[in-house]
């Protein structure tokens, strides 16, 4: 990784009806004090005028529209395809429903800067609603389980060793990645859709002999879950949230969990699948229960290397 300050980064956001989050999180971009990057707001097919209010009230960010829900990967390989094609050194995604602090991007650069060899950088997240909170530290992948773990989920900073560390995964919500790296292992993997992804490009990545640092003193917030929780007439989170966990998970496990791994994970995954398939059928939540079976079947079944993301 060349050791000189990049020249430019791609902020990508992603917009699916969500005016209010992501008229939020770029007021909170206007203050950030790197003086070389560019906002690109990808629309998912919104169809609640957010687009068009958006554009109205935002100069500075560069707008793009798809024309339907291609989901987190699809909306965000569009803003990648573009930061690519405009020469920008660095692409960081980002979630429309996080609120940043001025000096996120610097605080990700110095890690870029400092450590050897560098994949990928996420910042510390922290609850908006409960900011001593964290929401994500990072991520480890427990491989003989398949199972992607959390780092200091919901627990209290000051009871949190926070520093520099190694990371298996870095979430999908804030990833700092060079244009380098994308050209050598590729974008997001469509198919996915949603849930899972960042996982799979993270693995992909450290697979490519990179890696994956948290940068502690980058801050960033997030309101947890905020385009998945809606009401629904089955509870707060719909089927289809419940049958992409599930074939994705299995979509992960095909991809990186193979040889004698595959009798360790697979059997995990699938007793945790059915448990909940038995606790929605107990609880007459049928549509959530086919949802996983579903989700079971596809991910068994289906190909998980399509360049179209594949819908729920």
């Amino acid at each position: 990784m060349d050791s000189k300050t990049p020249s430019s980064v791609a902020v990508i956001l992603v917009n699916w009806n969500g005016y209010l989050l992501t008229q939020r999180c770029l007021l909170s971009l206007e203050k950030v004090s790197f003086d070389n990057f560019s906002v690109i707001v990808v629309d998912n097919g919104s169809e609640d005028g957010s687009f068009e209010k958006l554009k109205s009230e935002f100069s500075f960010p560069i707008f793009l529209k798809n024309f339907k829900n291609l989901g987190f990967t699809g909306g965000n390989n569009t803003g990648i395809v573009y930061a690519l094609e405009k020469g920008f050194d660095y692409v960081l995604l980002l979630n429309n429903d996080t609120v940043v602090t001025p000096d996120f991007i610097d605080e990700l650069l110095k890690i870029e800067l400092m450590e050897k060899n560098v994949g990928m950088v996420q910042p510390l997240i922290l609850f908006h609603e409960s900011p001593n909170i964290i929401w994500s530290a990072g991520g480890k992948f427990h491989k003989v389980l398949g199972m992607s773990k959390t780092l200091g989920d919901r627990k209290a900073i000051h009871n949190y060793p926070l520093k520099v560390k190694e990371l298996d995964w870095a979430t999908g919500c804030c990833i700092l990645i060079s244009s380098e790296v994308i050209k050598k292992v590729g974008s997001l993997e469509s198919a996915f859709f949603a849930y899972f992804e960042d996982v799979d490009w993270s693995l992909r990545v450290r697979e490519a002999g990179y890696q994956i640092y948290l940068a502690p003193d980058s801050i960033i917030y997030h309101e947890g879950s905020a385009s998945s929780k809606k009401p629904h007439d089955e509870g707060t989170l719909s089927a289809a949230v419940f049958y992409l966990h599930a074939r994705n998970q299995l979509f992960l496990l095909r991809r990186h969990c193979k040889g004698i791994l595959v009798f360790t994970s697979w059997p995990f995954h699938l007793m945790k699948y059915f448990g909940w398939m038995s606790y929605f059928c107990l609880r007459g939540r049928i549509k959530k229960m086919k949802a996983v079976a579903k989700g079971i079947y596809h991910g068994i079944l289906l190909d998980h290397s399509q360049d179209e993301p594949l819908c729920p």
